[in-house]
């Protein structure tokens, strides 16, 4: 492994152990968009199978969704080259997306959800314990950001969830991992990286403006914020905020989890008695 992907898989390994994203016995589909995220994520999950102690089995899906000039032809050699079972699927929503929104519409939103949908429904023909997703740290930053200043809400993306079907836990391995890092690696790796022409053509997007925000902040203050703000993410002090109904749930929290501290002696203050009286 290059130096990049050296330290991409032990923070991917940190991940999977804190947050218990793999078990004994998991068959793992890995959705494998062609871009860099994908191909790294496969690739380090790959490795991990190998390394690990428990028995994972890895499957790579690969969604064609009928893009004008698409060629996924690199893609495939690629996956027959990695040695490992694959499928490609082909669904059409590209023409539903264009079809369904105006001009000038975010397509992100429909487009996630029919390709969420497809995964799905080919994760639980393959007997699929899991779903691994490629986003990574910079996404859930991006996600939070968008979220603070246009929703009103204070989330991001967790590294593992269980589906609205209850059918399948996705996991998100390279959630901790840092966009720079998998560029680079990815750059090493040369992995035949294929174009989108969908949401990816579009201009003017919001997730591009927070990803703009965060490298301007990195210039004002320095290379430290991305890091500093995912901690923040896995550091919530939820009796400082104005959710009521998260502070009742934090009141009844279990006595082991972040415990009061131990009450001090009361400090001697000044007198405050008054110069003035009215």
């Amino acid at each position: 492994m290059d130096r990049a992907a050296r330290k991409l898989y032990r923070q991917l390994h940190a991940t999977c152990a804190r947050h218990r994203l793999l078990e004994d016995g998991d068959r793992v589909m890995v959705a494998v968009s062609g871009g860099k995220d994908s191909y790294t994520l496969l690739t380090l999950l790959d490795e991990h199978a190998r390394r690990s102690p428990l028995a994972l089995e890895i499957v790579a899906v690969h969604l064609d969704q009928g893009q004008p000039g698409y060629d996924g032809r690199p893609l495939v050699e690629w996956l027959r080259a990695r040695g490992g079972r694959f499928e490609i699927l082909r669904e059409d929503t590209y023409s539903v997306v264009t079809d369904k929104l105006p001009e000038g519409s975010t397509y992100c939103s429909l487009c996630a959800r029919l390709r969420r949908g497809i995964l799905y429904s080919a994760a639980e023909r393959l007997g699929c314990t899991k779903i691994a997703l490629g986003h990574h740290r910079d996404d859930a930053l991006e996600t939070f950001l968008m979220n603070l200043l246009f929703s009103g809400k204070l989330q991001a993306m967790p590294p593992r969830y269980r589906t609205n079907c209850d059918r399948f836990d996705v996991i998100r391995p390279l959630i901790e991992c840092a966009e720079a890092q998998i560029e680079a690696h990815a750059a090493a790796a040369g992995y035949p990286i294929l174009p989108c022409d969908l949401c990816g053509s579009q201009p003017g997007l919001k997730r591009d403006a927070m990803a703009e925000l965060l490298s301007e902040l990195e210039g004002r203050f320095g290379g430290d914020v991305r890091p500093v703000m995912a901690r923040a993410l896995a550091n919530v002090r939820a009796g400082h905020l104005l959710d009521a109904e998260l502070a009742e749930v934090w009141a009844g929290r279990p006595a082991h989890v972040r415990p009061d501290p131990e009450p001090l002696d009361r400090p001697v203050h000044a007198r405050a008695l008054p110069v003035i009286v009215g």
